[in-house]
Order: C-alpha cells, then sequence, then structure tokens
C-alpha cells in the first residue's frame, strides 16, 4: 500500500520548493519508490501532470545538465528579440 501521507510531507517540506526539474526529479523519484500505482498517487499529490513526471524519470535516467541550467540546451520559449523582428528606422 502507498503512504500517500508521507508522500504529501516530503512535498510540502522539499518536493514544491524546488526549480522545475527539481519537482520533476522528486516526483518521479517518488514513483520509482512507491511502485506499482505510485504515478496516478504522486500526480495526485503533487498537482504535476502525469507527463511531466514521466519526463522527469527520463531526468533521472540521463545525463546532468551544466551547472546552472535547469532545461536543456534550445529547451523552453524563444527570446522575444528573437521571435520579434526589429525595424530599423531608415
Amino acid at each position: 500500500m502507498i503512504d500517500e501521507d508521507a508522500i504529501r510531507y516530503r512535498w510540502d517540506m522539499v518536493g514544491s520548493k524546488l526549480d522545475e526539474r527539481g519537482r520533476r526529479m522528486f516526483a518521479a523519484g517518488e514513483v520509482r519508490t512507491a511502485g506499482w500505482g505510485g504515478l496516478a498517487v504522486v500526480s495526485r499529490v503533487t498537482g504535476l501532470a502525469r507527463s511531466t513526471i514521466n519526463r522527469g524519470e527520463d531526468d533521472l535516467d540521463g545525463r546532468d545538465l551544466p551547472k546552472g541550467r535547469v532545461r536543456r540546451a534550445s529547451a523552453g520559449r524563444k527570446a522575444v528579440a528573437q521571435e520579434t523582428p526589429v525595424s530599423c528606422p531608415h
């Protein structure tokens, strides 16, 4: 049986205070610890989507990111300067 209260306690004390990648990895670790049915419980407790937790499992299995990075290179939104061309006043 999965101890939902224990997962909620750990999430409230640690997981909810992490950055985006840390939350994903924390939740993925909880799923692996909980075993069968853990994904549904951890998703419900944390409010994270199952797909987000699955990405966290990929993060656990993958390489470390360079120090100070939360996302892989080229991930995330484009900078506004790249999206909006600047018109010249000529």
